[in-house]
C-alpha cells in the first residue's frame, strides 16, 4: 500500500512540471450584467564555467525567439524549422531535441490528452534530449544545464505516461525527474530557467499535503515545500526567464484559478498569453473562461467568436473542445445580455454537438446547454423538446445535483419519470 501511495504521490508532484493541459469544465455563475528571494542557490555565478551552455548564450536567444514564440501561437513548422537548424549545429546538444520535443506537447494539449497521434514522436525526442544531456552529465556531473535537462525531459515524459495510464514508466520518470531537479537546483543563481522546476515543486509539495491528506506520511520522503516561495519563485520566471517564462505564466494561472480560487487574480495573466499569443486555441479558451467568470462579457464574446470563426477555418489547434467553450459563452449571452433566444438556443446545440463530438458529455457544459434548452423549451410550451432535453439531465448529472432533481420533478409532472 505504501508503495502505491509513493507512486501516486511521485507522480502527483512531477505532473505540474510539464504543462497539465485540461481546463477544468465548471464555471461560477457570473457576476450580474454590467526579483524573488532564493532559498535554494547553492553556487554562484562566477563559480561555474558555463561555457558551451546554450540554454544561457545569448546569441542562441536571440536567435530563438521568435521560434519559441512560434511554438506558443501554434506556427509549429516554422519554430521546428529553426530547431531543425540548431540541431544541424549542435547534434550533440539536448536542447534542439528538446525543443521539438516541446513543439510536439503543444501540438496536443489543445486535445486534452484526448489525441495520441503524436505520442510516438514526442516521447522520442525526449528520449534523444535525455541520452544527449546523460553523455553531458557523465562527463560533468557539475554541468547543470545537463541536469535541467534530464529533469525537463524526464518529467516531460512521466507526464505524457502518467496521461496514458502506465503508472511504472510514469513513476520511474518521476523518480529520475526529481533527482536532476535536486541537483539543478543548486545553479537558481545562474538563471531564471532554473528555478522553474523549483518553483512547481515548492508549490505542490504542499499543495498535495493539503489537499490529498492520506498522502502526508509519504511526503516526508520528500524535501519540504513552501507555496508561498513557490508562486514567488513562478512570479520570477514568468517575468525574467526566457525559455520557460511563457510555460511558468501557464502554470501561474492555472494555480491561480484552480488551486487558488483566485480568478481575478488570473485574468490579466491569461489576458497577457491570449494577447501574447493570439492563435493559441488553449489561451483562448481559457481567457474567455476567466473572462465570463469575471463578469467581462464584452472580451468573452469577442474571443469566444475568434474561436468559433478559427474552428470553421481549421487552423491547428482549434478543435471541439475550444468549441464546447465558445459556443455556450455565446449561447448565454445571446439568452441574457441581448435576450436573442433563437440564436441562444443554435449555440446552446451548437455546445452540444462539440461535446458530443469530443466526448465531454458527463458534466459542465454539456449538461448547462441541456439544461438551458430545457428551460427555454418549458418557456416557449415545447414539451417534446423539454423531454428530450431534461432526459439527458438525467442520464448524465449527478444524482444529488440540482440540475437531477430538477430534471427528474420535471419530467415527473409531465408524465415521464
Amino acid at each position: 500500500m505504501l508503495r502505491s501511495l509513493f507512486c501516486i504521490c511521485l507522480g502527483l508532484l512531477m505532473m505540474p512540471l510539464l504543462g497539465k493541459a485540461q481546463t477544468r469544465d465548471t464555471m461560477r455563475i457570473p457576476p450580474p450584467m454590467k526579483t524573488v528571494e532564493l532559498d535554494t542557490v547553492g553556487v554562484m555565478p562566477s563559480a561555474i564555467d558555463t561555457k558551451g551552455w546554450l540554454l544561457l548564450d545569448k546569441d542562441i536567444q536571440l536567435e530563438l525567439d521568435g521560434a519559441v514564440n512560434n511554438i506558443y501561437n501554434f506556427k509549429y513548422e516554422r519554430a521546428e524549422k529553426q530547431f531543425r537548424s540548431l540541431r544541424r549545429r549542435y547534434p550533440n546538444h539536448p536542447m534542439p531535441y528538446f525543443l521539438l520535443g516541446l513543439s510536439t506537447w503543444w501540438k496536443i494539449v489543445p486535445t486534452n490528452f484526448q489525441s495520441s497521434q503524436y505520442d510516438k514522436s514526442f516521447l522520442a525526442y525526449m528520449d534523444t534530449s535525455i541520452t544527449k544531456a546523460q553523455k553531458l552529465f557523465d562527463a560533468d556531473n557539475n554541468n547543470y544545464e545537463a541536469s535541467f535537462f534530464l529533469s525537463a525531459a524526464h518529467g516531460f515524459s512521466a507526464r505524457m505516461h502518467g496521461e496514458r495510464h502506465d503508472w511504472r514508466k510514469a513513476t520511474v520518470s518521476s523518480r529520475r525527474s526529481l533527482n536532476f531537479l535536486k541537483k539543478s537546483q543548486e545553479a537558481n543563481g545562474l538563471s531564471p530557467e532554473f528555478q522553474f522546476g523549483q518553483a512547481l515543486f515548492n508549490y505542490y509539495a504542499v499543495w498535495i499535503g493539503e489537499n490529498y491528506p492520506l498522502l502526508k506520511p509519504v511526503l516526508l520522503f520528500f524535501p519540504k515545500g513552501n507555496k508561498t516561495v513557490g508562486l514567488q519563485q513562478l512570479r520570477s520566471v514568468a517575468n525574467n526567464g526566457f525559455y520557460t517564462a511563457t510555460e511558468a505564466r501557464v502554470y501561474l494561472m492555472r494555480i491561480l484559478k484552480n488551486e487558488e480560487n483566485n480568478a481575478e487574480e488570473a485574468l490579466p495573466v491569461v489576458r497577457q498569453l491570449a494577447t501574447s499569443f493570439p492563435d493559441n486555441g488553449y489561451f483562448q479558451r481559457f481567457y474567455a473562461l476567466l473572462a465570463y467568470d469575471q463578469g467581462d462579457f464584452a472580451d468573452c464574446e469577442r474571443v469566444s467568436r475568434e474561436i468559433l470563426d478559427k474552428i470553421n477555418k481549421g487552423m491547428p489547434g482549434y478543435e471541439g473542445i475550444s468549441g464546447r467553450y465558445a459556443s455556450y459563452f455565446l449561447g448565454y449571452l445571446m439568452q441574457n445580455r441581448y435576450r436573442d433566444l433563437a440564436k441562444a438556443k443554435d449555440y446552446y446545440q451548437r455546445c452540444i454537438v462539440f461535446s458530443e463530438s469530443t466526448g465531454d458529455t458527463s458534466g459542465g457544459f454539456y449538461l448547462f446547454a441541456n439544461m438551458n434548452l430545457a428551460r427555454l423549451a418549458v418557456r416557449d410550451k415545447d414539451v417534446a423538446a423539454a423531454k428530450r432535453y431534461y432526459a439527458v439531465i438525467v442520464d448524465k448529472a449527478e444524482r444529488k445535483s440540482e440540475q437531477y432533481k430538477e430534471a427528474k420533478a420535471w419530467l415527473k409532472k409531465n408524465g415521464k419519470v
